[in-house]
């Protein structure tokens, strides 16, 4: 079965090319039935892949497909291949799984769009090249992947480009990411011209040879300015807020299962040249930990549901960087996976959200929507709690199981992240009580609000169960997950389980399991006493913060900031060019030329009188100025 891998590509590949030729004349009752059946299928083949390798022994599972060998110049040679073991099918799981939820949720949110072909195209195009990301055994096809992504996502963030709002999001997702993405570019060169290879394989055998040329910190620092990118984290952070502007279901695609747990899946498929540049790691570490912080805050003041969500996403990608940075690498993916189910519930739900409410998102507009949305309000409580880490909740141990390792590494990192857990716990609740709680604030809204359909509820109910049971793969001491992906990591799953043996006891990590989980059960009373019982409370401390609060709710001005240093002496540069060199300049020199040739021709046109006479007198002066000049020769 291993052999098939290819498999999982050839579909998504077939529905986008179906759709894109094909899709208006096909209809969208059929295109409702491909769309979500080529990424089932990619997902059968995921499935497949992953009881094939759990039969095999532990040292086996690791499978390389080479379809055909893509390019040769020289003694540059790369084939296009497959990579399939444990950590590529986790993601492909992930990918396909969550991404299929999210395509049959679309089936209902989209139908009356205009352009509901095209964005099932999109759709599938964004699965096939996140699937070309995490299966692909070099850096080069990864990169294919990598760039395919980001344009996935300028299709998807700008798809109502009509609203100059998403045409710009659409726009800025794009450029942001391609700063990040020219680190990536050069780390790839650096790799090349340095091991002579790019196949994953050979690199990490020969990871040694980085270290001899000096160029190990380079490598890893460009591979983490292209994950800051890709993993909207800081400083390249601010492309996702504004992500929002597409619809729903590319919101919850990008944030769980696609575009952002990228630059989570390189850094840790990268793990053997990170465990040789632990200033890099602890580079990755440091800025997982800080844009986990800075995010949290961030969203403890949004009134946007789905900013709330989104500035939620960059705080638990940190989570995950803060995990690869500190070589817990399987802690870093299982949170991914987890993250994947409860975090695509969230978007889903507040889209269910958006439909009963005619597109607002509010949350100060809402109240008491439980009444007229059970469904919705049940499974976004569900992940709310996952989110914020309630015990026994998915995200509960996956955040835990980071807490631990960061603890490890340095009591500073853990801090952090234990005061971003208290902080996600309040703005995850807050995000429940304020618009599903309480009295209704627009009674309009609320007269008008409904339930969703079937094919939107039905993908929230399977994530929700998801949320409840993902997280119990990876039980302290019974964990499957970390035994399943730690073979794949070698030296850092190696250098986390050392670190964990370097504590004898045992009650230490339960002792700090415990304070993890009455921080997260102190946020959510917080939230439930400062929204529900005494609304107040909200106002008293913003006003006691002062500035601070008023920093935090402009998001700490960073985008200003861009603007002013960045993004508009750029345009100022660019309109010079434009003003005084192009047009002033070349085309002032292009248009000079030709109106000095029109002179010439304008006074070389006198002399084409058309009179015979003219001509005769003129042959005679001319005949006797030559007989002068010969004479007096």
């Amino acid at each position: 079965m291993l052999d098939y891998a290819w498999l999982m590509l050839l579909f998504p590949a077939l529905g986008t090319l179906i759709i894109a030729f094909f899709g208006r004349r096909l209809g969208k009752g059929v295109i409702s039935w491909l769309a979500p059946g080529t990424v089932l299928l990619s997902f059968a083949v995921a499935v497949s892949q992953f009881a094939t390798l759990l039969g095999l022994p532990a040292e086996e599972r690791h499978h390389e497909v080479v379809l055909w060998q893509w390019m040769t110049a020289g003694s540059f040679s790369v084939d296009l291949a497959l990579l399939i073991d444990q950590l590529s099918v986790t993601m492909a799981l992930v990918v396909t799984g969550v991404g299929f939820l999210i395509h049959v949720y679309s089936v209902g949110y989209m139908h009356d769009d205009p352009r509901y072909s095209r964005f099932f195209a999109y759709m599938n195009f964004f699965i096939l090249m996140m699937l070309t990301l995490v299966l692909a055994n070099n850096y080069l096809l990864l990169y294919v992947g990598w760039e395919g992504v980001g344009l996935a996502s300028y299709l998807l963030i700008g798809f109502w480009f009509e609203k100059p709002s998403a045409a710009d999001a659409g726009k800025k997702a794009f450029i942001v990411n391609r700063v990040g993405d020219f680190g990536l570019a050069l780390a790839i060169m650096f790799i090349w011209s340095t091991v002579g290879s790019l196949r994953f394989a050979d690199v990490f055998a020969n990871a040694d040879v980085l270290v001899a040329a000096g160029v190990i910190g380079t490598v890893t620092m460009l591979m983490l300015l292209a994950a800051t990118g890709k993993s909207a984290q800081l400083p390249l952070y601010v492309w996702l807020p504004d992500a929002m502007e597409g619809p729903t279901p590319v919101s919850a695609l990008i944030h769980a299962a696609t575009m952002v747990t990228a630059g989570v899946y390189m850094t840790a498929r990268s793990a053997a040249l990170f465990d040789l540049a632990p200033t890099s790691a602890m580079w990755v570490a440091g800025i997982g930990a800080a844009t986990a912080l800075y995010a949290a805050t961030i969203a403890l003041a949004q009134t946007d549901l789905k900013r709330i969500l989104a500035y939620s996403t960059i705080s638990q990608l940190g989570y995950m960087f803060l995990a690869v940075g500190v070589g817990a690498y399987a802690s870093g993916i299982f949170h991914l996976a987890t993250h994947a189910f409860f975090k695509a519930l969230l978007f889903l739900a507040a889209g269910s959200v958006m439909h009963a409410l005619h597109g607002e998102l509010n949350i100060n507009k809402m109240g008491n929507l439980r009444a007229k949305l059970p469904t919705t309000y049940w499974t976004y409580l569900i992940g709310a709690a996952a989110l914020a880490g309630i015990p026994l909740l998915s995200g509960f141990f996956s955040k835990d199981e980071i807490l631990w390792y960061a603890w490890q590494k340095s009591p500073v990192l853990w801090a952090v992240g234990l005061v971003t857990a208290g902080l996600t716990a309040i703005y995850a609740f807050r995000s429940v009580f304020v618009p599903f709680w309480g009295q209704p604030r627009d009674q309009k809204l609320f007269h008008h609000a409904h339930e969703s359909p079937p094919a939107m509820t039905v993908p929230l109910i399977v994530l929700a169960v998801g949320a409840v049971l993902a997280g119990y793969i990876g039980i302290p001491h019974l964990s499957l997950i970390e035994g399943w992906l730690e073979p794949v990591f070698h030296a850092g799953g190696a250098a986390a389980e050392g670190a964990k043996a370097a504590y004898p006891a045992a009650w230490v990590e339960w002792v700090l399991l415990a304070v993890s989980a009455l921080v997260a059960l102190a946020g959510a009373y917080f939230a439930y006493t400062a929204y529900v019982v005494k609304t107040s409370i909200p106002k008293q401390v913003r006003d006691s913060l002062g500035w601070f609060a008023r920093l935090v709710e402009n998001k700490y001005y960073v985008d200003e900031l861009y603007d002013k240093v960045i993004v508009n002496p750029l345009r100022d540069l660019a309109n010079w060019f434009a003003g005084t060199v192009d047009k002033a300049g070349l085309d002032g020199a292009v248009n000079g030329i030709a109106g000095i040739a029109g002179w010439l021709g304008g006074q070389a046109r006198r002399l084409q009188t058309g009179l015979v006479g003219l001509y005769a007198l003129s042959i005679l002066f001319g005949a006797v100025a030559l007989v002068a000049w010969l004479v007096i020769r």
